[in-house]
């Protein structure tokens, strides 16, 4: 089937570009956008995706407000035949300029928030090292990934109350991967394949800090004893800086947990670049949402690529005030971290997580608690 797409001279097979290369049901595009201001006050997170061998494409709006209150849209529909259009139910993603503009818009709806937000690109985009993995001969990882941030302007709409959103205050991130997701590999016994090796646990770290003129971007797996499984980052400096892109080679970490809880109440992560320097850069949530509520793991009988139908919509509101209660939708939270690196103060995000056991955050009796 032909698609706008096939107009473009950037053919790789002699195919079309309504399927993908192979026929793995796990294999999935996926785009996922942040905005939010510096005060931590408003918190904005979208994906969009496709999972073509499931005729899928879905979707996600969350709003977390001043720590006490998340909003929450999931959608899905039928991928065919609209495969060139970013639509989901009321939310939509256009790229008006590759690598520079994306228009992220949420209509109005039921659930009571939308809004219409320009991300600008601050610097040029990273492009991480390919995540790719095996298990048992069969293949459970094999990811392309870029991340990218900005500014955002434009407004948000919250129980009936129109706010702005100023470049000067407010900033954005973004990152766009493909291939077989390995998250999907986690339910293969439902699919009737043999169950993948049993993980203790594992520590999960992505994460984009933004400064003035630079940013970095790295991302770290770790099984339950704190070895690296895998590892890609770099430092990227501003649009128009003659600097080269700066290869991270490992991150040393030194985070704090909420008591009670897994997630993340400050820390400091130390970058090793290629090139012999560090950086040391002490972090401090100022805001959190939780990204389960968009279904990248279960929630509420939802999850990525999961077929609900040719045109499905659900949401909710959660009360966030008490972290310790947020339980179950507590498998993929990220924050919004006001950061500092020497003298110079700036802020990112980071989807951060501590699954099972992990020798230094999560040792074996704490973690059967």
């Amino acid at each position: 089937m032909l698609s706008k797409y096939d107009e473009m001279l950037c053919h790789q097979t002699p195919t079309t570009f309504d399927h993908v290369v192979d026929s793995g049901d796990n294999w999935r595009e996926n785009v996922w956008i942040c905005a939010h201001d510096v005060s931590g006050q408003f918190f904005l997170s979208s994906h969009f995706g496709v999972s073509p061998n499931r005729n899928v494409m879905d979707a996600s709006g969350l709003l977390a407000m001043n720590k006490t209150t998340q909003y929450n849209i999931r959608a899905s529909r039928e991928l065919r035949p609209r495969t060139d259009e970013v639509k989901v139910g009321p939310l939509s993603y256009e790229v008006a300029e590759g690598m520079k503009t994306i228009h992220w818009r949420l209509e109005e709806n039921a659930y009571g928030m939308s809004w219409e937000v320009e991300f600008s690109a601050h610097m040029p985009p990273h492009e991480e090292s390919p995540q790719f993995a095996r298990s048992r001969g069969r293949l459970t990882e094999n990811i392309s990934r870029y991340a990218q941030t900005g500014r955002a302007k434009g407004w948000l709409k919250v129980a009936g109350k129109v706010h702005d959103i100023q470049p000067s205050t407010w900033l954005a991130h973004r990152d766009h991967s493909w291939g077989v997701r390995w998250q999907h590999n986690l339910y293969t016994e439902a699919q009737g394949f043999q169950p993948p090796p049993r993980q203790l646990g594992f520590l999960g770290d992505w994460h984009i800090f933004q400064f003035d003129d630079w940013y970095t971007c790295s991302s770290l797996r770790e099984d339950h004893n704190a070895e690296v499984l895998h590892f890609t980052g770099g430092i990227v400096h501003a649009h128009g800086d003659p600097r080269a892109e700066i290869r991270l080679l490992h991150e040393a970490h030194d985070f704090q947990l909420i008591p009670g809880t897994k997630l993340l109440q400050g820390g400091r992560i130390t970058a090793q670049a290629e090139d012999g320097s560090r950086r040391e850069i002490d972090i401090r949530p100022i805001a959190i949402i939780y990204l389960q509520a968009a279904g990248y793991w279960p929630y509420k009988g939802f999850r990525l690529g999961r077929w609900m139908g040719p045109d499905w919509i659900d949401g909710e509101r959660f009360d966030i005030s008490d972290p310790t209660q947020m339980t179950e939708v507590s498998e993929a939270p990220t924050f919004i971290v006001e950061c500092r690196c020497g003298d110079q103060v700036g802020h990112g995000m980071i989807q951060f997580g501590v699954y099972g056991q992990h020798a230094k955050y999560a040792p074996a009796k704490e973690a059967a608690k």
